[in-house]
């Protein structure tokens, strides 16, 4: 059943059970289910005539027309209450659709308090090579980056897999762009604001760059995280693991040689300017699949430009990382988001 998230303020003490009393000038959330809401309901206008009955207003030789205004002032009493938007409090929104896709589905996190003029948001894209992996591998650090970062909504998106052929390249990118839009269309529902930050990791932290690099709708996001995500795609291709270009082979259906365009239009890389957001690469020394000049370059590139940018480099790290390492990266991000997100 579903439930509905009620709020009401009412003039008078009353005690609806389950420990809840809604008292003068108080506004208290409670949860229930639509014929619950009806039973209550009912049972206040019972509770309404029998105070009547008490105080003497109303007795059995009352007339049939008084007792029905008194039970319209009774509806009166109750449906005029203020009410308020039930996503005004913390609000989990699990496996939003965002697309007709089965893949193209989100969680919601958002904070308390939260208000269409300041409250930031982080978007959340998983790795995987861009044909395995789901969100719900971002979903036990979610908890961990709303202590680090009170305040800020949390959107963690899935995409569709390239696999057998199918959902080559660009999907994945195009997924992300979508998923934005429809994120930027829901935000005055869910009260945040346009102060977007994208994070992501391995091929997530390649569409996190290529979606902030690249586009400047729906929003230019104030920064963009990317944990070891490939940049520039030729030269990944070229790199000295084969596995990478058997990869890439799969995922795009092509080669930099047959098809130049596609691997240019992929990269990051492609679309760093100066006006590109401020940037926290975290990159280690040792990763076998991506290797860390896929990462220097674009600090390289940035800084050059002007661009804020932090690159933060763990020498004996490689696709990924834990422990010590992985609490200073979180420690890192939200000191460059506090620096840089206003």
């Amino acid at each position: 059943m579903e439930k509905k998230s009620v709020y009401y303020g009412y003039n008078y003490d009353l005690l609806l059970g389950d420990g809840l009393v809604l008292a003068a000038n108080r506004r208290i959330c409670f949860q229930l289910s639509l014929p619950v809401i009806l039973l209550r309901f009912a049972a206040v206008i019972s509770h309404f005539f029998h105070m009547c009955f008490t105080i003497g207003y109303v007795s059995k030789q009352t007339s049939p027309m008084r007792i029905i205004i008194l039970a319209f002032c009774g509806c009166l009493l109750l449906t005029t209450c203020k009410k308020t938007d039930s996503l005004s409090g913390p609000t989990t929104l699990l496996n939003q659709a965002y697309g007709p896709d089965a893949r193209q589905k989100m969680d919601i996190y958002l904070p308390a308090a939260r208000s269409a003029d300041s409250t930031k948001l982080i978007v959340l894209i998983h790795g995987g090579g861009w044909n395995e992996g789901d969100k719900a591998d971002f979903t036990s650090y979610t908890s961990y980056l709303q202590t680090l970062l009170p305040g800020y909504a949390i959107i963690n998106i899935n995409y569709r897999l390239a696999a057998n052929g199918q959902n080559l390249f660009p999907t994945q990118e195009n997924d992300v762009k979508t998923a934005a839009g429809f994120i930027y269309s829901k935000r005055s529902e869910y009260r945040i604001s346009d102060k977007w930050v994208f994070l992501g990791a391995s091929a997530g932290g390649h569409l996190a760059l290529l979606q902030s690099y690249k586009y400047n709708s729906p929003v230019i996001p104030k920064a963009v995280v990317s944990f070891f995500g490939p940049s520039e795609l030729t030269s990944l291709y070229n790199a000295p693991n084969p596995l990478i270009a058997l990869l890439l082979l799969t995922v795009t259906g092509t080669t930099p040689s047959l098809n130049p365009g596609l691997y240019q239009q992929s990269s990051p890389f492609s679309f760093i300017t100066a006006q590109s957001p401020p940037t926290l690469l975290l990159q280690g020394g040792a990763d076998p699949l991506v290797p860390p000049t896929q990462s220097a370059m674009v600090n390289d590139k940035l800084k050059s430009l002007g661009v804020v940018s932090q690159y933060v480099y763990y020498p004996n790290d490689g696709h990924g990382w834990e422990g010590t390492d992985l609490i200073d990266s979180f420690d890192k991000i939200a000191a460059f988001l506090k620096a840089n997100v206003h």
